[in-house]
């Protein structure tokens, strides 16, 4: 690392103004940042000195994605060679879904990486860090059929009009994946629902089998489809394990969890969301259990919503996103709560669209700076009495 430090230093000169490369200056910042800590500090205005910083925030996030990333990418090779009766073992799994994913990742680094790299430049500004974390959500919240190229317009859509034009990371009111995916979902719908989408049926590089009309349904899809009230899958370990069909790195609880714990543990997210997500989630379930319609949705058991579909994943890894969020303490409450009421809602009286996790936190998002605002004046107001 230290001839890596020599070099960067040799060649810096070369993109500070005046030199040969003065217009690649926040590329090369960039790199050099991605690589080591900056040695550069602020000289005007009030700032508060920790020993966190973006750049270790968003590193701590990918660290805790990465569980239900590599899960994920055994079980895209489990469910294909299980749907095409292929035969092969767990490293020949792991291999065709890492396979599977990885050109997902490329191409979601690739597209918003290098639209943030031009935003940059033409702003003459540093190249945040903020898409490191969006940029590997992105492929995890897909189901694994869906095309690259659609993947390449979503995410274009997403960091321009999500993030961009509000000013770059730390100023978006929405959260940048989850808006990648809602468009995917509005502008492809086919790619997004249905039975075809969510196990891969090709062959790659020899692994596995290439079958025509491949179709598995998701649990929350045959429970939004059943006819009878108690037609809704009976629960099973593979729910919590993951080994069913769905988004890439949504299905595995356990996977999920052990994110958690290294969020929670590095204090990156707060156990305040992620909570009020889950006690909202199960109220609401449970309600329905009790007073709500004769359907299969409606009927499913609370512990059983709170496992199945992007519950689990948007719990911990989307509602607790620091930017797009409620940040006051006891606005973090209400809105965790809501989150997870809402996301039922949307399940058991919407069956077009058997996932409700998405539009929750999209809409909550909107709703953040209210509740913030609303605590923060009732704590004024508190204050104004007693000096009464």
């Amino acid at each position: 690392m230290k001839a890596l430090r020599n070099y960067l230093n040799r060649i810096k000169p070369n993109f500070e103004p005046g030199g040969k490369y003065h217009a690649f200056r926040s590329v090369f910042e960039g790199f050099e940042s991605f690589l080591f800590v900056p040695n550069t500090t602020s000289k005007t205005g009030t700032n508060i000195h920790d020993a966190i910083d973006s750049k270790r925030i968003m590193s701590i996030v990918v660290i805790a994605l990465i569980p239900a990333l590599l899960f994920g990418m055994y079980n895209v090779g489990y469910q294909h060679y299980l749907y095409t009766g292929a035969v092969g073992g767990f490293w020949e799994m792991f291999l065709y879904g890492l396979l599977a994913v990885l050109p997902k990742i490329v191409v979601s680094y690739v597209v918003g990486l290098g639209i943030e790299f031009i935003v940059a430049q033409w702003k003459r500004e540093e190249i945040q860090e903020g898409f490191l974390v969006s940029g590997i959500l992105i492929p995890m919240i897909v189901p694994v059929d869906c095309p690259l190229w659609i993947l390449a317009i979503a995410t274009a859509f997403s960091v321009i009009f999500a993030k961009e034009v509000f000013g770059g990371t730390g100023m978006n009111v929405f959260n940048v994946a989850l808006i990648t995916r809602a468009f995917l979902f509005f502008a492809y719908p086919t790619k997004m629902s249905g039975e075809s989408v969510w196990v891969a049926s090709d062959s790659i590089f020899g692994l596995g089998k290439t079958v025509d009309g491949l179709t598995a349904a998701t649990s929350l899809g045959v429970a939004s489809t059943a006819k009878v009230a108690d037609a809704y899958p009976a629960f099973s370990w593979d729910m919590v394990t993951g080994l069913i069909p769905g988004s890439i790195g949504e299905t595995s609880v356990i996977a999920i969890l052990i994110g958690a714990v290294i969020l929670l543990w590095s204090g990156v997210a707060s156990w305040k969301t992620m909570l009020s997500v889950f006690v909202g989630g199960a109220f609401m379930a449970y309600i329905f259990n009790e007073f709500g319609p004769e359907t299969a949705m409606a009927r499913m058991p609370w512990y059983e919503h709170l496992v199945l579909g992007g519950f689990c994943f948007g719990a911990v890894f989307m509602a607790t996103d620091p930017v797009t969020s409620a940040r006051t303490e006891s606005g973090k409450y209400i809105y965790g709560f809501l989150i997870g009421a809402i996301a039922i809602i949307i399940r058991v009286l919407n069956p077009g669209y058997p996932e409700g996790m998405m539009l929750a936190i999209l809409l909550m998002n909107v709703f953040a700076p209210l509740i913030d605002y609303c605590v923060v004046q009732r704590n004024i107001s508190r204050r104004m009495n007693r000096i009464k």
